[in-house]
């Protein structure tokens, strides 16, 4: 009957999205992986990953370069270089742009592993850019 509302049963398929988001997480992650020898990883739980320069380079502190952070309604990457260069998100896909929170913040709800190696190109120019400005 038009207009009932429909009880939803237990045998049928609702999307998993806690899953959904561990495997979000667990991709924006990797994309910081190969950078692990060169940062300093100063947490690394389920909830939250984070990544800043090894010495002292600005006002004698680390320099943030990322993290992963699971939140409620979504899983973001946050990558400062762009916030210290705005140049680099010119030529961004537009799909990724959609993402885009802020100048330095990506939001995903579910893996998407296109976006997610355009993040890796754009954290490989970010990493190339600290590395030219000596705050590694």
């Amino acid at each position: 009957m038009p207009g009932k509302n429909r009880v939803r049963r237990a045998s049928e398929d609702v999307p998993d999205r806690a899953d959904d988001f561990a495997k979000a997480f667990y991709g924006l992650k990797m994309v910081f992986a190969k950078y692990e020898k060169h940062l300093q990883v100063t947490a690394d739980t389920r909830e939250k990953y984070y990544l800043e320069t090894r010495s002292p380079s600005y006002n004698g502190n680390p320099l943030f370069f990322g993290a992963v952070l699971r939140g409620r309604a979504y899983v973001s990457f946050h990558l400062m270089p762009l916030y210290w260069e705005p140049s680099l998100a010119k030529g961004i896909s537009a799909n990724l742009s959609k993402r885009m929170q802020g100048k330095t913040c990506f939001n995903f709800s579910a893996p998407d592993a296109p976006l997610f190696r355009e993040l890796a190109r754009l954290t490989s120019r970010g990493f190339a850019l600290y590395k030219r400005k000596n705050l590694l």
